[in-house]
């Protein structure tokens, strides 16, 4: 398996476990905090795909699917186009609300189609190309596709455990 594929893979278990934790869920259930300061499974999921779209745009020097696909529109948020989440408060967290777990799924399934687009026609000496000189040692883009993949599947891991909560309640 050249690192392409294995790349489209690792991105493609996300979207298996993106689609596992929100399908059929109601509003009530997409939008609910087990306690006061805990994430929702529509921020996790809306935070994950802003994350990925975010990285993977500027990585592939596109624009971003939230900012040229409509999908901020249609989210209609309370914060900057460009926020992704990061350093969100409490507040902030109970502002990103759904009315179903169309607008979730749509957003994160244009976002994975668009990254699939761009890491399978990579090759290995792509991977090492600097995508980001603000760290200790710069960070290739290989480094940052597996970060994007590590912190999307930590995200849908919470929000599948908000979803057992919420089914066992």
């Amino acid at each position: 398996m050249n690192s392409a594929n294995m790349l489209a893979e690792a991105f493609d278990r996300v979207e298996e476990a993106v689609h596992a934790a929100a399908e059929g869920l109601s509003a009530d259930d997409l939008n609910a905090r087990i306690d006061d300061g805990a994430n929702s499974i529509s921020w996790l999921i809306w935070h994950l795909t802003r994350v990925q779209d975010d990285h993977i745009a500027d990585a592939a020097g596109t624009g971003q699917v939230w900012l040229t696909k409509g999908w901020a529109e249609r989210f209609g948020l309370p914060f900057d186009e460009e926020a992704t989440g990061y350093g969100h408060s409490s507040d902030e967290v109970a502002a990103v609300r759904v009315d179903s777990a169309d607008l979730l799924l749509g957003y994160f399934d244009a976002v994975h189609e668009q990254t699939l687009a761009f890491v399978r026609g990579l090759d290995g000496r792509a991977l090492d190309r600097i995508v980001d000189e603000a760290w200790s040692p710069p960070v290739t883009l290989g480094v940052r596709l597996i970060s994007v993949v590590a912190e999307d599947l930590q995200h849908a891991g919470q929000a599948a455990f908000v979803r057992g909560v919420r089914e066992r309640a």
